[in-house]
């Protein structure tokens, strides 16, 4: 409706504007036109020192009528002296009295009070004009002269233009009408059909595409939409996995309580020894429970809640101290945890955010060395960067699986990870957190053991920051 609104207005000013600029354009050239003519009239019979009807005939004969339908000249007081729609006659007979004829025309009256009239109309397909001048003489009005013209010619050509527009005008409708219907029905076809996908897809049915055809907006909403549903597809296949790994986890440890349990509960004389080494099993696989269930609010939180107020935070003392909280548990493995931080590492970050980072990298590579082994932990500046890199002499990850470290509940040695008391969150909980602060985490193999993970940060400088708040 728009469309054709917008249509009908450009069809009006079409049948209009070009009539009203032409009637315009033939009106002034009729008026300059008329005037000259009349004014090349007066000029004429100003010459003669009084007007009579001989003196007007005799003048306005030797001048060309160019085409006029009517030439009036009157005296002072409208009486005409000569009508060029009259026949000559014969002067009345002798003794009948002198046949007395005024010109009582707006025109003529204006003419005789010293003003150039023009008038013009346009109607049945005539154009109808007059125009009046007086006859000076000496600075006073002896006469005014009265023509008139009539141009079919003119009309006609004005009324062929219209109805040429008016044809034009139709034909443009009745197209615009048809490519309308047309394209109103493409157009209202693919909405249904983008409508009818949105609610597959609202049902559930994740797998559901388009068929992007053409390259008009509707085709890029479509290819939008399968992009959309593409995140959606794998943001819930990843939700399912999530699940049921979290759902095997969980399940995993309390299945082992029931049945530590349930052996205590069925025996009746059982050894305290290895009651308490049930009980001893009870709490371990409860504390491997709290840890599943601490992580996982830990992952729900940086899913769901925004990043907190970020402050400058060395790097190197918050990476000092993560050390120094996890050195008891590298002298138990009998690892050595080597450090070399550099200063003026700053960061934007939180201290609890940055501890905990540090905290899963050097105690994964704590956990997954061997006895003997060395674990390397180094904090610099790279470019505008700060780098935080741990690796390790341990049994490494292969190159197929380093894509996949990140991944929630991904482990690489399952059994291995469940003895070292992993949950396979770790990681992921490293990667989440470190992209709410800017940065990115990698993970590689070091040559010629072990595995490496870099942590990347914006650096922070103070001159450059305040700057900037003072511009």
């Amino acid at each position: 409706m728009s469309y054709l609104a917008i249509f009908a207005t450009v069809l009006v000013l079409l049948n209009t504007y070009p009539l009203v600029a032409s009637q315009d354009l033939l009106f002034t050239s009729k008026r300059d036109s008329l005037k000259s003519q009349a004014a090349v009239m007066a000029s004429a019979l100003m010459e003669l020192e009084s007007l009579s009807s001989d003196q007007v005939a005799r003048v306005m004969n030797m001048l060309d009528s160019m085409g006029l339908a009517r030439i009036l000249v009157t005296d002072p007081a409208g009486l005409i002296l000569y009508d060029s729609t009259q026949p000559e006659e014969e002067g009345p007979e002798e003794g009948a009295p002198p046949e007395y004829r005024y010109a009582l025309y707006q025109e003529v009256v204006s003419a005789l009070r010293g003003s150039d009239v023009f008038y013009s109309r346009y109607a049945g397909r005539v154009f109808t004009s007059t125009a009046a001048s007086p006859i000076v003489y000496r600075g006073m009005v002896i006469g005014a002269i009265y023509i008139l013209e009539i141009d079919p010619a003119q009309g006609e050509l004005l009324y062929n233009l219209q109805q040429n527009l008016r044809n034009i005008s139709l034909v443009i409708a009745a197209v615009t009408l048809v490519m309308s219907t047309l394209f109103s029905k493409v157009l209202t076809a693919r909405i249904a059909a983008l409508l009818r996908a949105i609610r597959i897809v609202g049902e559930g049915e994740y797998g559901h595409r388009l068929q992007p055809v053409g390259r008009d907006e509707m085709a890029q909403l479509a290819g939008e939409f399968n992009h959309l549903t593409d995140r959606l597809q794998t943001t819930e296949e990843v939700r399912r996995r999530f699940v049921s790994d979290a759902s095997h986890e969980l399940k995993t440890p309390l299945a082992s309580i029931r049945l530590l349990a349930d052996s205590i509960l069925q025996t009746d004389e059982m050894d305290p020894e290895m009651v308490r080494d049930f009980v001893g099993d009870i709490g371990s696989e409860a504390d491997r429970l709290a840890r599943v269930t601490e992580h996982l609010l830990a992952l729900t939180r940086l899913d769901s809640l925004p990043a907190g107020d970020a402050f400058p935070v060395d790097t190197a003392q918050v990476t000092e101290r993560t050390a120094a909280l996890l050195q008891p548990v590298a002298d138990a493995a009998g690892v050595t945890v080597l450090l070399d931080l550099k200063p003026d590492c700053l960061i934007l970050c939180t201290e609890d955010d940055l501890s905990q980072i540090c905290f899963n990298l050097v105690e994964n590579a704590i956990k997954y060395n061997y006895s003997g082994g060395k674990v390397f932990v180094s904090v610099h500046r790279d470019g505008d960067q700060v780098l935080l890199e741990v690796g390790d002499t341990g049994v490494g990850i292969p190159e197929e699986d380093l894509p996949k470290v990140f991944n929630r509940f991904y482990r690489v040695d399952k059994a291995r990870s469940r003895a070292a008391g992993g949950t396979g969150l770790g990681l992921s909980i490293v990667r989440d957190t470190v992209r709410r602060h800017g940065g990115w985490v990698t993970a590689r193999s070091r040559n010629p053991e072990g595995s490496l993970f870099t942590a990347g940060f914006p650096r922070y400088d103070p001159e450059e920051d305040g700057k900037g708040e003072g511009l």
